[in-house]
């Protein structure tokens, strides 16, 4: 029987297409590297077998045993905006479009939160939040172009994660389908057991997300815009550390380093002649559009050229420095209520102004929430001229960014040219979001060049002590390195996948590293003999073995608390005796989502092997591996170090919410946590 007709014998009522026109729609995603075959003429070199199109949670159950049965690949597809090679299909290959599932099943106001199908269109989902009066704070850049399932798969991150976080913290409970077709439900838990990280992030190797609960906003009733000019960008990252640390959540908050900041003012001119050559048809407006609509042309001869010497334009830019290019800008957006989000904005002001800030009012802020999505749409012309471009999100402790900033854009410099602005603040730490380009004579040199800046800026990335992704994820761009960054962790990701998808026909080839994780092991540094405070970025280093009162009584002599209530909890428990036990009277998550408990730690398995996760303000490399030790009672093993949180005399506006913080652990669900349990302890 062929392919074609045992899948219509085994899903007959399932809409699904083998058409070249399909297939080559769902060959890939917006990987860029793949945007180069393109240009070459090679189209869609990697098509799938079958599109499928199910329009409920069994429909997907069906297809989901149905591939596990007959061993074939199974790629589940949102809107296919993911950057990473996320999708590669073979001619076995079935891609299951999940877009006909994007009904809101309910809506609880009072909560509040929603239930929605994985395949929601997030910009017309946040507008019909809208219309009820509410928010998810959630805008990534793609929002026009990517799914709630999507961002649940990659660990997404909006533009407005300084307030509502990102959408792990969004997230009260998950649908999926994993396994061999089960269909099962993960309640979150903020003090644990709780598998919703295990699968938020997963991308598609554990399950098929197919609905999620997500706690909802009110619509915010007003705004306060303001952008300041920093003599320098490690000034501006100075200011934006003290805000966070200060207790304030702007929900916007982005320093763009000098040349950035200079492209900016030059588009901010070029958007003034415009204006007036619309008005009275002057010269000046009159070229502007005479250069537009030449196309390419010379201008792209020009780019490409200027794109093969990276080193030297890099070293251009670096030279003139802030001194020409007249400093880094940050912008801030508050919202809420009029009045909180003035009086914040003042505060910020203060500690922006002290940092040697000048202000440069509301324009600039107010542009860019006007032309949020636009960056999502700038690659094409770039590739149209003969060049090629990308982005590349790492993150680190406040203490590590100086230190990330400069190796990452090192490393990329040496092939590509480089700019790049910092966003996604949390007290701890901060993301560095890279925009590069580069160019080559020939298509095989381009994807030559193009994969070395890669290698080079992930490996500085590792040895600078930051994590790979912060939000776009991991895919197959990143995957080679994924066990330099998690190690034994990445092993522990493919015994979750023995557990979730035995079968394993979940997107094979994504996110986990063929080989495993064993070359990239090395032995851990023993656990600090005392507390060590990183007091940059308001993380206390400490083992699994200290005493909470220990910590707190070294913290208390820097003005610092764990903001523990100990009413809750006793201060003779061990760090890893507290985390076991679900952290009791730690502070809220669902209270302060940019806010987290823990930002690295390491472990010992019940196996005796050591896992160690790298101290990151946020990170998207796979499942949060925390989530085997939080509330689960040292089933898979010991903490024996970690990162936590300090916390100053300045605490953050609260978000209320009704959502339970433990609901019951459900049979199915302990079922489930005995099975992974049981896996990731045996980890050698």
């Amino acid at each position: 029987m062929s392919f074609e007709a045992a899948i219509a014998r085994a899903l007959p009522g399932i809409p699904r297409s083998a058409s070249p026109v399909d297939q080559i729609a769902y060959a890939r995603d917006l990987w860029p590297r793949h945007h180069l075959a393109v240009t070459e003429g090679r189209i869609a070199e990697h098509r799938p077998g079958m599109i499928v199109w199910p329009s409920s949670t069994e429909e997907v159950a069906q297809v989901v045993r149905f591939c596990a049965d007959e061993g074939l690949p199974l790629v589940p597809f949102g809107a296919g905006s993911g950057v990473c090679g996320g999708v590669l299909p073979d001619e076995r290959t079935v891609v299951l479009d999940l877009k006909r599932l994007s009904r809101r099943r309910s809506l609880d106001r009072e909560a509040p939160s929603v239930e929605v199908e994985a395949g929601a269109l997030g910009i017309r989902f946040e507008e019909e939040l809208n219309a009820e009066g509410f928010t998810l704070g959630h805008f990534p850049s793609s929002i026009l172009c990517s799914t709630v399932g999507g961002w649940v798969a990659a660990r997404s991150a909006g533009q407005c994660s300084g307030l509502y976080g990102k959408i792990e913290d969004m997230v009260a409970s998950l649908e999926c389908v994993v396994g061999r077709g089960e269909i099962v439900r993960f309640d979150r838990r903020a003090r644990g057991p709780d598998l919703t990280p295990l699968l938020i992030g997963s991308e598609g190797v554990l399950g098929v997300v197919t609905a999620a609960t997500l706690r909802l906003h009110p619509a915010p009733p007003a705004r306060a815009f303001a952008a300041f000019s920093f003599p320098s960008v490690e000034a501006g990252w100075d200011a934006m550390r003290a805000m966070f640390q200060a207790g304030l959540r702007p929900a916007v908050s982005r320093l763009y380093d000098p040349f950035d900041s200079f492209m900016a003012r030059l588009g901010a001119v070029r958007r003034q002649r415009a204006h007036a050559g619309a008005a009275d048809d002057s010269s000046e407006g009159a070229a502007a559009r005479g250069h537009g609509a030449r196309g390419p042309g010379a201008g792209a001869a020009v780019l490409r050229g200027l794109l093969r010497a990276p080193g030297l334009l890099n070293q251009i830019v670096d030279g003139v420095g802030s001194r020409v290019l007249r400093g880094a800008t940050l912008i801030l957006i508050f919202e809420g209520t009029a009045r909180a989000s003035a009086d914040d904005l003042a505060r910020a002001a203060a500690i922006a102004e002290r940092g040697g800030a000048r202000p440069l009012g509301e324009e600039p802020a107010r542009h860019w929430l006007a032309h949020r999505y636009s960056v999502s749409y700038r690659q094409a012309p770039v590739f149209m001229a003969g060049a090629f471009s990308d982005t590349m999100e790492v993150a680190a402790p406040w203490s590590r960014l100086d230190g990330l900033y400069r190796a990452v854009r090192g490393a990329l410099g040496r092939h590509v040219f480089v700019m790049a602005h910092l966003s996604h603040a949390y007290p701890d730490g901060c993301s560095i979001y890279f925009t590069f380009a580069g160019s080559a004579p020939s298509v095989a040199a381009a994807e030559a060049k193009y994969d070395a800046a890669w290698r080079a800026a992930l490996d500085a990335a590792i040895d600078a002590g930051g994590t790979l992704s912060h939000h776009h994820g991991v895919g197959r761009s990143k995957a080679p390195r994924l066990g330099a960054e998690l190690g034994l962790g990445a092993d522990v990701i493919h015994a979750l996948r023995g557990v979730f998808d035995p079968a394993g026909v979940m997107n094979p080839g994504n996110l986990l590293p063929r080989e495993g994780s064993s070359a990239a092991r090395r032995p851990l540094p023993p656990p600090p003999a005392a507390p060590v405070l990183d007091g940059d970025s308001m993380l206390v280093h400490a083992a699994g073995a200290a005493r909470l009162g220990e910590i707190e009584r070294a913290l208390e002599q820097r003005g610092l608390t764990l903001a523990i209530d100990f009413g809750a909890t006793s201060p003779e428990l061990t760090v890893d005796a507290w985390i076991a036990a679900g952290a009791p009277g730690a502070p809220d998550p669902w209270s302060d989502p940019v806010d987290h408990l823990v930002a690295g730690f390491t472990a010992r398995l019940a196996s005796g092997a050591e896992l160690a996760v790298r101290p990151a303000p946020r990170r998207a490399v796979g499942p949060d591996l925390f989530a085997l030790f939080l509330g689960v009672g040292g089933r898979v093993g010991a903490v024996t170090s970690a990162h936590l949180r300090a916390h100053g005399a300045s605490r953050p506006r609260a978000l209320p919410t009704a959502l339970p913080r433990q609901p019951s652990l459900r049979d199915d669900e302990a079922a489930w946590l005995d099975a992974v349990v049981s896996a990731a302890r045996d980890v050698r």
